[in-house]
């Protein structure tokens, strides 16, 4: 996930205790409800231009969640919450050991040298209580929790120096998916709410972490050494201005990428949307896709443009890793 300004994970307890409320009834004299939670402190600008609150972000959630819950029920979430809206400081929150929700699962998962406690998503109400907890980003780990140790999705995030132009980064995308492609590998497209994209690879659950990072990493590098003056898996930010990175990172266990339809801590109020690979051209502006135009998007749209996302019978094969250890 990219740096977000202000308090660290180190003083998130506290800080969330401070600023989230049990069930969503707080001491707030005005008071929404949205999809049967009470939204305090509705009229809280979130995002300054343009101008939303509070009960905005709200209100998108329970508009959306009918595609969104699919993408994040039963993964561990990371997430990033801005109680006094973008401009007053954003902070990470990963483990739940605060005052939150009881509707919002909770699941211990087995970390380096403790156990964490983790936040999952499973419903509409779910996810407008998260922006009742003042969540602008909902970000998801690769396997669920009744596979936890089996990712059944691998993530490309597709990373593009400051100079690189939008042709480029569309070029970069459909070079990972001919790689995936020719390895017999579909994958799905969705815009990152930022200037990259990101590239899915769903799969049956039969592999560990270890084996998805392994193969992720060994795809980035093949597409690096065929085009490195374009392409780095360096993540130093330092010498690679005019580069794309592939981000394979986003396959080791407890990393997260940003979940489908999640707004993001930034101006303007984005949001990561999937889109067809018919999509992605010249003229795609990611920035079109915000808090205020994806409802009305989603409204129009006659078919799921990850469709074939949904039964994935994909798996990483012996073949598979001997194929991508000789590019």
């Amino acid at each position: 996930m990219p740096p977000v300004p202000a308090l660290c994970e180190n003083g998130a307890s506290e800080k969330w205790n401070a600023i989230s409320n049990t069930e969503g009834v707080g001491t707030s004299a005005a008071a929404a409800e949205v999809a049967g939670v009470r939204i305090t402190h509705p009229e809280r600008v979130m995002y300054a231009e343009p101008r939303l609150t509070k009960v905005d972000v709200a209100r998108y959630y329970a508009a959306v969640a009918e595609w969104m819950v699919r993408h994040v029920e039963g993964r561990p979430l990371t997430l990033v919450a801005c109680p006094g809206g973008v401009e007053e400081g954003c902070f990470y929150m990963r483990h739940s050991n605060v005052r939150a929700p009881k509707a919002l699962r909770r699941i211990p998962i087995r970390e380096k040298t403790k156990a964490g406690e983790y936040l999952i998503a499973d419903s509409a109400r779910s996810l407008v209580l998260l922006a009742q907890m003042n969540v602008l980003e909902i970000h998801t780990w690769n396997s669920r929790a009744d596979h936890l140790e089996q990712p059944d999705r691998l993530v490309f995030d597709i990373d593009p120096g400051p100079d690189v132009p939008w042709a480029a980064v569309a070029d970069a995308a459909r070079q990972v998916r001919r790689t995936l492609r020719a390895l017999e590998l579909e994958s799905f497209l969705k815009t990152t709410g930022g200037r990259g994209l990101h590239l899915v690879v769903p799969l049956a659950p039969k592999e560990d972490w270890s084996v998805c990072l392994a193969f992720a990493r060994a795809v980035a590098e093949t597409i690096e050494r065929e085009d490195p003056e374009r392409y780095t898996t360096r993540f130093a930010k330092a010498g690679r201005e005019g580069k794309i990175l592939i981000d394979y990172l986003r396959n080791n266990r407890t990393n997260t990428s940003v979940a489908a339809f999640s707004t993001r801590a930034r101006p303007g109020a984005p949001v990561s949307l999937p889109i067809s690979w018919q999509e992605l051209g010249p003229r795609l502006d990611p920035a079109r896709f915000t808090i205020r135009s994806v409802p009305a998007r989603l409204a129009r749209q006659k078919q799921d443009p990850w469709a074939g996302y949904w039964s994935p019978r994909q798996r990483i094969t012996a073949a598979m890793k001997r194929a991508v250890r000789a590019a």
